[in-house]
């Protein structure tokens, strides 16, 4: 167990370190320059824009080499400092994301968590079904098929423009300050509800579709029927083979947490929902290497993060992952 768990360990520093070099030369291959961007937001006298422009450049350390910026980098990484945003002028990068933290947490872990239980729960019993299951797969279809923004435009579309019941925009009323009032939770729970649908909806089909052929599967396979030529209760069968089905679910959700978190961040545009999806996208306007990267970092700690706690629950799960991990057979 000591060694599966050391391999894991390095392969998951290894993407880290990838991922994270990745994520600093992303901003740096855009074209245009940041202090170029920022100083157009203000009315500069043109014989001083350019000392203006070497004061900032020197304040962010963009007068360095590429080589002195990427382990400047490393080293404030290391002491928990991402650097100052340009966007939001002066404010430290990881007090910005902390500010939009608490919106991604509140939106993805419900519709993570929600989705797979009942997409799995739901597959299994349609799989059971054969008038359900023809009535609902291709619905499923549609719906793992459906882009997350597409969706969300529809439901914005539907619900806060034709139907007008649901605010469109936002993680709370704008005359409202955030508190822990029940009038600003309802306020809070009123606009997260779309966000949180077009992100439910999306995986619901997903999960629904893989554990209803699971168990289709599960259900033909040689276990099965000798359980049920030894006379075990339908119910009985059903319990080993849900069991079997939801391991291979497991492994599918460790491989689209990338994906789901990709479409969160497009459906927190669609919204305007203060979350890292929108930060990232009023960055990449803006041209803000620091707050880009510190984004993207949030997203590649959370990911890695999951995989590591799905590997884990995976070995606990699975005795066969365990019994090779410890370098028996099976």
């Amino acid at each position: 167990m000591g060694a599966y768990f050391r391999r894991k360990i390095i392969i998951y520093l290894l993407t880290f370190v990838f991922a994270v070099t990745i994520d600093w030369m992303i901003p740096r291959f855009m074209p245009g320059n940041p202090i170029t961007n920022l100083l157009s937001r203000f009315s500069t006298r043109s014989d001083t824009t350019e000392v203006i422009a070497g004061y900032l450049n020197e304040i962010y350390g963009l007068d360095k080499s590429p080589l002195h910026q990427y382990f400047a980098f490393w080293a404030g990484l290391f002491r928990g400092d991402l650097g100052v945003s340009i966007y939001v002028t002066g404010a430290p990068v990881t007090r910005v994301i902390a500010r939009a933290l608490p919106f991604d947490l509140a939106l993805l872990i419900p519709a993570i968590m929600l989705s797979y239980i009942a997409g799995n729960k739901f597959g299994a019993f349609a799989a059971r079904k054969k008038k359900l299951d023809g009535i609902v797969l291709p619905i499923w279809y549609v719906l793992t098929a459906t882009p997350y923004m597409w969706l969300g435009i529809l439901l914005a579309w539907f619900f806060g423009v034709a139907l007008d019941v649901l605010p469109i925009a936002g993680a709370y009323s704008f005359s409202m300050v955030p508190n822990w009032s029940w009038t600003f939770i309802w306020d809070f729970l009123k606009h997260w509800i779309l966000p949180f649908s077009s992100l439910f909806l999306v995986q619901f089909g997903g999960w629904a579709i893989g554990m209803r052929n699971m168990i289709i599967y599960e259900l033909e396979a040689e276990y099965s029927r000798y359980l049920e030529s030894l006379g075990a209760s339908g119910r009985l069968v059903r319990r080993y083979a849900y069991k079997n089905a939801v391991l291979p679910q497991i492994t599918g959700l460790a491989l689209q947490l990338g994906v789901i978190v990709a479409g969160a961040l497009a459906t927190e545009v669609v919204f305007s929902y203060p979350g890292i999806g929108h930060l990232l996208k009023e960055a990449i306007m803006n041209q803000d290497y620091f707050l880009i990267q510190g984004c993207f970092l949030f997203i590649i700690v959370g990911v890695l993060l999951a995989n590591i706690i799905l590997d884990i629950a995976y070995i606990l799960i699975d005795p066969r992952i365990r019994h090779t991990a410890e370098g028996e057979t099976v």
